[in-house]
């Protein structure tokens, strides 16, 4: 199973409004990069995602899931954009901020440590498991 992160500012869509689209979920529509596209494209339903707020929080905090497969951003007006379905799963016990996942040794090499503006990435199974550890959440 592979692991993802997406990035969404909370006064534009925060956890809670994941929370709230319920068990269906919603789509995640309105990616315009092509890095973070083909990371949409890669989601397989049942895999894990972590949800980071940007901007204000700088943190993960929560885990989510894809429930529906990309398909064709109903928000696009041109170009192949993608969106997958993704739902909320569970809120971290605690928040974990990116000036800590700098400063931690585990986390030193996630895309979000080095490649902070990119949307939706990869995360590695150490990662994950480092993370839900330090959200005090079961992996």
């Amino acid at each position: 199973m592979a692991y993802w992160l997406v990035k969404s500012e909370p006064d534009v869509f925060s956890w809670d409004d994941l929370v709230k689209a319920g068990k269906s979920g919603t789509a995640w529509t309105g990616v315009r990069n092509h890095g973070a596209k083909l990371h949409l494209m890669a989601m397989k339903k049942g895999e894990r995602v972590l949800y980071y707020h940007s901007n204000a929080d700088k943190a993960v905090v929560g885990i989510a899931e894809v429930v529906k497969e990309a398909y064709p951003d109903p928000t696009a007006e041109s170009g192949p954009w993608v969106s997958p379905d993704i739902r909320a799963v569970e809120k971290l016990k605690t928040p974990v901020a990116l000036a800590d996942a700098k400063h931690d040794p585990v986390l030193k090499d996630m895309v979000l440590v080095n490649n902070t503006r990119l949307s939706v990435q990869p995360v590695s199974d150490a990662e994950w498991k480092h993370i839900a550890k330090l959200g005090g959440v079961k992996a």
